[in-house]
């Protein structure tokens, strides 16, 4: 990865500013399928599947599949090789019954079909690993060395659009903005391979998938993401931004969706989301990840509590910040009802000073 990581550094330097590209504005007209695939004018975008499965055994995995695109010029060029976007993908499992933690990166341009999205196939792919989303189904497949995962995932409800108007503000000013689409419940099957051994499991997962030129203030350092399947039949995403400073941004938000696939938009009054239990420290990194946490969400009378079956579920990147992303456990009340469900939470922002105390010879 050390090539890949020169090439990164290579681009950034020469990426057009976030002003030539497409700022997510109010108002955009969301039409599907077409919205699952490339959206070209504008900078950044990803397409992020994070689930919870089982095998027949009882044996008891979470899975990353994530395709990004960054782009880089729109220079008029006839040639397959000029770099106009960059192309990466992460890859990982979570053996949670071995307790063990497997993940690896990729990171291309598009040249002659190395890596892409197309409309038309309905592919988004990355050498060998892709996801194809067709009008009734997402086909996963990531394939390395020592495990692979080939899954299908069925979505139970509609595309959710997250925040007001079509867009999830992440600070203040038009441009810190992206629009934001998830399938927050996604029956699944299919197969886990890993050392050797093979896996039919099913599960369920979560599909996220944002476009946008530059959603971040500069003040702000990292976010800490939760999606939540509950039992119930419902789900829950919130994100919670944070400054340099320790403090969180105002545009912290949320969407609650129902059983029934209604929507409840969340603003950072509307619920709370705090450190509840004990630190993990990356051997790798060093860095310190809060791995449990509280959340209450009043108006829905809500109260959970969030911790992880698998502390070392930390994706350390050579071509971009490392973060934590993992499988966790989900219990707590809805008034005087129990409610438990799975997830995945996210936490950036973390390691980025750590890894590079750690490692000087590399720059973030």
């Amino acid at each position: 990865m050390r090539s890949s990581f020169r090439l990164l550094l290579v681009a950034l330097c020469i990426t057009a500013s976030a002003q030539q590209y497409q700022p997510a504005l109010p108002g955009y007209r969301y039409q599907f399928p077409r919205d699952h695939f490339n959206h070209p004018d504008y900078q950044t975008e990803w397409w992020y599947y994070t689930g919870n499965l089982r095998a027949r055994d009882g044996h008891r995995f979470g899975f990353e599949l994530t395709f990004f695109r960054q782009a880089i010029s729109r220079e008029a060029n006839p040639s397959a090789w000029i770099v106009r976007d960059l192309y990466m993908a992460h890859l990982a499992l979570s053996d949670i019954s071995r307790a063990r933690y497997y993940s690896t990166e990729r990171l291309n341009r598009a040249g002659p079909g190395i890596a892409g999205v197309d409309a038309a196939s309905e592919t988004i792919w990355n050498g060998n690993w892709q996801a194809r989303i067709s009008p009734n189904a997402h086909h996963l497949r990531g394939i390395v060395d020592n495990f692979s995962v080939d899954l299908t995932a069925l979505p139970e409800k509609p595309p959710v659009i997250h925040g007001p108007n079509g867009v999830s503000q992440k600070a203040e000013g038009a441009e810190h903005a992206s629009h934001y689409v998830s399938f927050t419940r996604m029956k699944t099957t299919g197969s886990i391979e890993l050392n050797g051994s093979q896996y039919e499991v099913e599960g369920s997962t979560w599909m996220d998938h944002e476009f946008f030129s530059e959603p971040m203030d500069t003040a702000e350092t990292g976010w800490d993401w939760v999606s939540l399947q509950l039992d119930d039949n419902s789900e829950l995403m919130l994100y919670r931004l944070r400054h340099k400073d320790g403090s969180v941004d105002r545009y912290s938000s949320g969407t609650y969706v129902d059983n029934r696939g209604r929507t409840l938009h969340l603003a950072l009054a509307d619920f709370s989301m705090t450190q509840s239990g004990p630190i993990w420290k990356s051997d790798d990194t060093h860095a310190s990840y809060p791995v449990a946490w509280s959340i209450a969400v009043p108006q829905l009378n809500l109260r959970l509590e969030i911790s992880t079956p698998l502390n070392s579920q930390e994706f350390v990147s050579r071509a971009g910040p490392s973060y934590w992303e993992g499988a966790i456990d989900v219990q707590g009340r809805r008034g005087d009802q129990p409610v438990r469900g799975s997830g995945y939470l996210e936490m950036t922002g973390y390691a980025q000073t750590a890894y590079s105390a750690a490692h000087p010879g590399i720059t973030r």
